[in-house]
Formats: C-alpha cells, sequence, structure tokens
C-alpha cells in the first residue's frame, strides 16, 4: 500500500469512527420535538390547611414545544382514588407548568396517596402525591420575601371577573374583568431586557431555503397563559379546561379585561389571579362557546 493510500485508509477510518461516535449519542431525549410527545404529570408538594387537613398540588410538564393538547375527564385523564375528576387540568399548554391544580386530603390521610394519571400519544404516566415531610412546600412564598412591616400593612388585591359568558367560533368576545389594590406593597418596576432569545435565520434574497422546523420552537412563540400588568397587579389568565385554539388578549394597556377568540365549540374554564407579591386571590370564568 502507497503512502497517499495509507493517508485515505487512516482518514476514511476516523471519519466513520467520529460519525460511529455521533449516532452513538443522539440521545432522542435532547431533542427539542413541536408535537406528537406525551405529557408528564408531577406531584408539586403538599401543604397544610388550617382545618388540619392538607393540599396535594399537581403539575405538568407537555413536551411539545408547539402542540396543545386537550385530554377531557376519563381514562385518558384521571385522579385516584375516589371521583377521577378532582378539578385538573384538561388542557395543556406547550412546556411545563407548576402547580395548576391542587386536592384536598383528610386530615387522617397517614399513608395513603393521590395519583394523578395522564395519557397522550399512546403514553401513559402518573403523578403520586403523598405525605412524605420532605415534600411540603412554602403555601405563599411570595409573603416570606417580603419585609414583616409591610405584609401586616398589605391588604390582597380586589378582583372581580364575570363568572361565566357566551361567544360564538371566530367571533370575539370580552371577558369583563377588574382588579384594584392598596399599593402595597410598593410595585416593582420593570427594568427592561428580553431575557436570552433562540437565534432566528432572516432569509436573505436569493439565499438558500430556511429549514421550516426551527422558528415555530421559538420561545416567544410558545403559547402560554396571558399575563398582564393593571395598576401596579400582576394578572395572569390561564386556561384549565375547554379545546385548542382559545386565545386571550388584554382589552387595553390599564384594563383587566381580556378579548378571547375561539376556533372550536365547547365548554371553557379561565384562571384568573391577581397578585401584588406577597398576596394572590383566584377567580374561575366558564365561557361557553357556540
Amino acid at each position: 500500500m502507497t503512502r497517499t493510500n495509507r493517508l485515505l485508509a487512516l482518514t476514511l477510518s476516523a471519519l466513520l469512527a467520529v460519525t460511529s461516535q455521533a449516532a452513538a449519542q443522539a440521545d432522542p431525549t435532547h431533542f427539542r420535538f413541536s408535537s406528537g410527545q406525551s405529557i408528564q404529570p408531577f406531584f408539586d408538594g403538599w401543604t397544610r390547611n388550617d382545618d388540619g387537613t392538607f393540599e396535594f398540588h399537581f403539575a405538568y410538564l407537555n413536551r411539545n414545544y408547539v402542540e396543545e393538547i386537550e385530554l377531557p375527564v376519563g381514562p385518558s385523564n384521571h385522579v385516584t382514588p375516589g371521583d377521577p375528576d378532582r378539578g385538573q387540568p384538561t388542557y395543556f399548554y406547550p412546556r411545563q407548568y407548576s402547580r395548576v391544580f391542587s386536592v384536598t386530603v383528610p386530615a387522617d390521610l397517614g399513608e395513603g396517596q393521590v395519583i394523578w394519571e395522564v395519557t397522550a400519544h399512546g403514553e401513559s404516566y402518573q403523578a403520586v402525591g403523598w405525605l412524605l415531610p420532605e415534600w411540603e412546600i412554602d403555601p405563599n412564598p411570595g409573603a416570606n420575601r417580603t419585609p414583616p412591616d409591610v405584609l401586616a400593612a398589605n391588604q390582597a388585591p380586589t378582583l372581580n371577573v364575570t363568572g361565566s359568558a357566551t361567544a360564538s367560533v371566530d367571533t370575539a368576545v370580552t371577558l369583563q374583568a377588574s382588579v384594584s389594590d392598596d399599593g402595597i406593597p410598593e410595585p416593582r418596576q420593570f427594568r427592561g431586557g428580553a431575557g436570552n432569545v433562540t437565534p432566528t435565520f432572516a432569509r436573505e434574497e436569493g439565499g438558500p431555503t430556511l429549514p421550516l422546523n426551527v422558528p415555530e420552537i421559538q420561545s416567544a412563540n410558545l403559547h402560554r397563559p396571558t399575563r398582564h400588568r393593571v395598576d401596579g397587579v400582576n394578572l395572569t389568565w390561564t386556561q384549565i379546561r375547554g379545546p385548542v385554539g382559545a386565545r386571550l388578549d388584554a382589552a387595553g394597556d390599564d384594563d383587566a379585561s381580556m378579548v378571547a377568540t375561539f376556533t372550536a365549540p365547547g365548554a371553557y374554564l379561565f384562571r384568573v389571579q391577581a397578585s401584588d407579591g406577597p398576596a394572590t386571590v383566584t377567580e374561575f370564568v366558564e365561557v361557553t362557546v357556540r
């Protein structure tokens, strides 16, 4: 074998080794999927109630970066033991959300468990809640970050929402809401900054065709709960139940109301939370879309 042939053989062998190593390291858990993936429910910890009962909190991870999923209460979305409907979400945003619902359990639960099971795209996963001491969590972390004198003077925000509304597909409807607060603690000023943003590609005229799957998994394109600030109070509208395709937009800069549009008929449930930091109030809005 000539020197040139030996060099070619060594180069080819090295390339094959690198390719083989890369293939072995291609772990699917490192990929980002737009759709087709499962949902992982989580036990988010437990808190104590004043009457001696306990509250089990649950969360979920929708492994998709784009796909929103609806799973009605039933074989694919149920809680055990007891009533399979314990207020769990039937609508799932892409990615992860904490403390989306809770289940009240009796003071004498002992070693009993509450299990939330979710099946999406043929894969079933469970979240198991129990009174393990290490899983006790703070019921109100915001209060612990507030000076005691400010916490003592603070009053929770006042939140008023329309309890129910009716709408039609593809026709905007305003979900009325109002909020007020005592101004304690003093609202923090937003300091700006967009944080880290995944790079995007802008095609130059005559340039190469862009990969279609890159822009749609941008963080800015993920559908999330609608967050809005009114008079120093942080408002969060979260869809808990209903078909995929609902969209909420703030009615105005200083308006707590939301303009909602729907692409499918059905019964929708939205959770509305108003927080001044140490105190949070929660209301629910039901919308029937025909």
